[in-house]
């Protein structure tokens, strides 16, 4: 199967524009293209998953990645899938998520001469001059055509500010900037990305002609990237500081049945034929196929050897073993205890398994909370100095682990 048709066949293509144009430079290796990449934290999330994948199977295949870290137009802010106006981040704070982002993206793709680039916006963003942008780029934009794109629409009842509105004119100037410079003829982003990216190629052919060849595809990126992004507990994060193998593993461990065979296709590099063998599973052959797409993921993130570590423990805590040692852990000083006790609430409260003392009641309630492999009776429990000494093992429903020990 060529390289196109299998992103079309791993369901990662949404919309594209010259669809007979973009096979072939795919599949021949001639793609130079770009996928861009907002440093609003100093992690990537599984959020950003996707595209990380698609860079890697598209270099495999001869392709050339620009990884474009949006250090300018963060100082604008996406208003693409937002309710209201994102905070405004100084400039530090972008360069030292920017630096963050390069060394996660080293373990997907190559970088190098000839090979993957990565890129800042604010090396052209932050130079340019209020009146020349309005003169050579604001000309090629209709405002009514703006206002009809949706990720403008959904903003107007709210309030869009002209801030935001400028950041669809900043992304369109970044495929003009990279086809002049760099040579990229291409762009690559989530469907909610669409009407910039258009905007991208049209500014493109404005400026220099129709006969110039840009391309543009969006993926089934931001919609499922962004819900993969989130659980109850907040972003997973691809750095082990934030988020341990372990977590990591659990998080693609518990995926919904739904999901997980859209979740293998997407973003594990499994052969597709075995990929389709899997589609007549069910009950406990989803299980089966959950363990291989975590097993699959952090073995990508994290290396084989944290892989193995995570599935072991993972298969450990859930057949009764005692195997906690790759378990998330918090450390309980002791100005945390009160006579040498520590209730349960504070202690789900203190290892974030629950977001307040009300949520932990109700989870205590509703028969949802063990420790040690046993319910806890009621609100009132509390575990002893002497208890968190030897560590604690906690356990939210069915699925999520975690370890207290005293610091």
């Amino acid at each position: 199967m060529k390289v196109y048709d299998e992103l079309v066949a791993r369901g990662l293509i949404a919309q594209v524009t010259n669809e007979e144009e973009i096979r072939e430079m795919i599949d021949n290796g001639k793609a130079t293209f770009y996928i861009g990449f907002d440093p609003t934290a100093d992690s990537l999330h599984v959020g950003h998953f996707m595209a990380l994948c698609l860079m890697k199977r598209l270099q495999m295949a001869g392709n050339r990645p620009i990884a474009l870290i949006g250090g300018g137009t963060a100082m604008i802010g996406d208003p693409s899938g937002r309710t209201d106006m994102r905070s405004m981040m100084t400039k530090e704070t972008i360069d030292h998520n920017c630096e963050c982002f390069k060394k996660q993206m080293a373990r997907f793709i190559e970088f190098g001469p000839d090979k993957a680039q990565m890129v800042n916006n604010a090396d052209w963003l932050l130079g340019l001059n209020y009146v020349d942008v309005l003169r050579e780029v604001g000309a090629c934009f209709s405002v009514n055509n703006m206002l009809r794109a949706e990720c403008y629409k959904q903003r107007m009842e709210k309030g869009l500010s002209f801030l935001e509105f400028n950041y669809m004119i900043m992304q369109s100037y970044d495929f003009y900037y990279l086809y002049q410079n760099y040579g990229c003829n291409m762009q690559f982003g989530g469907n909610d990305q669409w009407s910039n990216m258009l905007g991208g190629t049209e500014l493109i052919r404005r400026k220099l002609g129709k006969d110039a060849h840009a391309m543009t595809i969006t993926l089934l990126l931001n919609s499922e990237g962004k819900k993969m992004g989130k659980t109850a507990k907040g972003a997973v994060w691809l750095d082990p500081n934030k988020t341990s193998p372990f977590e990591f593993y659990q998080y693609w461990r518990n995926v919904e049945d739904n999901d997980v065979l859209k979740c293998i296709r997407m973003l594990t590099f499994l052969p597709l034929e075995q990929i389709n063998e899997m589609d007549s599973w069910k009950d406990a052959q989803l299980n089966t196929a959950k363990e291989i797409l975590a097993y699959e993921l952090t073995k990508l993130v994290h290396g084989e050897e944290e892989a193995d570590k995570a599935q072991a423990a993972a298969k450990a805590l859930f057949t009764g073993g005692g195997d906690d040692a790759t378990m998330p852990t918090t450390e309980i000083t002791a100005d945390k205890l009160t006579d040498g006790k520590l209730g349960i609430l504070n202690l789900m409260v203190a290892c974030k398994l629950a977001a307040s003392n009300g949520e932990a009641r109700r989870l205590v309630q509703q028969g949802g909370v063990f420790v040690n492999d046993e319910k806890v009776p009621d609100h009132t429990f509390s575990v002893s100095a002497d208890d968190l000494k030897s560590g604690v093992k906690l356990r939210k429903g069915k699925k999520v682990f975690h370890k207290a020990v005293l610091a």
